[in-house]
């Protein structure tokens, strides 16, 4: 039984998830884009989140982590 399991699993290829700027959905640096990529959902509702967020953090916050994000996450290679 574990090895018919085993057997499966090891047939398909796992792909790792990453998180890369968007090149065409970008507002700034394509953060808000490249998080809307990763999570397979809409830019506008990740941009709103992230506005939403930095209006009750203090903006400073909110633009600091933004830029933080800008400079760690690198480009989309494939776009």
């Amino acid at each position: 039984m574990f090895e018919k399991l085993k057997s499966k699993m090891s047939d398909t290829p796992t792909e790792i998830k990453r998180l890369y700027r968007s090149k065409k959905d970008r507002m700034l640096g394509g953060v808000c884009g490249g998080m809307a990529e990763y999570f397979n959902t809409d830019p506008v509702l990740i941009r709103i989140l992230w506005v939403i967020f930095s209006l009750i953090t203090a903006v400073l916050t909110g633009i600091l982590a933004y830029a933080i994000c800008w400079i760690i996450i690198p480009e989309n290679p494939d776009q």
